[in-house]
């Protein structure tokens, strides 16, 4: 089939890539001209014949609405428009209302993979009408990983980001779990060898992952991680997940305390922890170290 693709960066390049080793054609966009097929949305779209399929692949918020805005003016009923980008939920119900009323279909997709989704597939989470979905089949095929699982129709417009949501607030978790314990195996003295320590839990464990996987290829790389600052950002997801969770009553304990984590990496200086080391000097003397 025929497939234009707007976003060609680490992931919509490799996605790219991907669909067309499977024999699909792939029309790409992207404002950096050295990487784009077309070099405009009117000439991908002129260049797709129909029921024209396009995919956005673009950083979520205003980037992923002015290209869908734009779509809109430029398809026509029957066509579909797929968001692979990590949008919130609540803009894929907006953007398929906005669009079922001038006829074009829509679909969410989110997507996991990264920079590892050529080789491997991606995972792919989507939601939207049965119909809508069909077209872009042949899209969710090539793209998934082989074999009878990795792709999900989750539901109704908005399921399939939320599900990507959801799996990112679980791997929030993972990760900080991750990491408090390899930060408490570096502190004792009487584990020596760390990195060889986390590789031991790769065969047999009940804990080994592919994050895990990951972790040891990170170690090898540089064993103590003295290379790196310890900053990590969010990307968004894992406060949708706890927002999700508090207008739904849904406890989420492991994954709130994750993200408030990456919070906490931010800080040179915590000014939470002058008032702790403040108030247990003057309740109980303990020392206080000064600037």
């Amino acid at each position: 089939m025929e497939l234009g693709l707007v976003g060609l960066g680490k992931m919509g390049g490799n996605m790219r890539e991907r669909i067309r080793r499977a024999g699909h054609t792939v029309i790409g966009y992207d404002r950096n001209a050295d990487l784009a097929d077309v070099h405009s949305l009117e000439e991908l779209v002129g260049k797709l014949s129909g029921p024209r399929v396009v995919w956005v692949m673009v950083p979520a918020g205003e980037p992923t609405q002015s290209t869908i805005d734009r779509l809109a003016e430029l398809l026509e009923p029957g066509d579909v428009v797929v968001d692979g980008g990590n949008s919130r939920w609540t803009d894929d119900e907006k953007h398929a209302a906005e669009l079922a009323a001038k006829g074009i279909g829509f679909v969410d997709c989110g997507v996991s993979g990264g920079v590892w989704g050529l080789e491997n597939g991606y995972a792919l989470m989507y939601g939207g009408d049965a119909e809508n979905v069909a077209k872009v089949q042949p899209v969710f095929d090539a793209l998934k990983p082989e074999g009878d699982f990795g792709s999900v129709h989750a539901g109704k417009a908005g399921a399939g980001h939320f599900a990507k949501m959801v799996h990112n607030g679980i791997e929030y978790a993972m990760m900080q779990a991750y990491a408090e314990g390899w930060e408490l195996l570096e502190k004792v003295d009487s584990v020596e060898n760390v990195r060889e320590v986390f590789r031991s839990w790769q065969e047999g464990t009940v804990i080994r992952s592919w994050l895990l996987d990951l972790a040891v290829n990170a170690l090898d790389e540089d064993q103590h991680l003295d290379g790196l600052r310890g900053f990590a950002q969010d990307s968004g997801e894992g406060r949708w997940t706890v927002e999700a969770a508090i207008d739904n009553a849904v406890p989420l304990p492991a994954i709130t305390a994750s993200l408030f984590a990456r919070f906490a990496s931010r800080q040179e200086d915590s000014p939470q922890m002058k008032m702790i080391a403040a108030l247990r000097n003057q309740f109980g003397g303990h020392a206080v170290e000064k600037k």
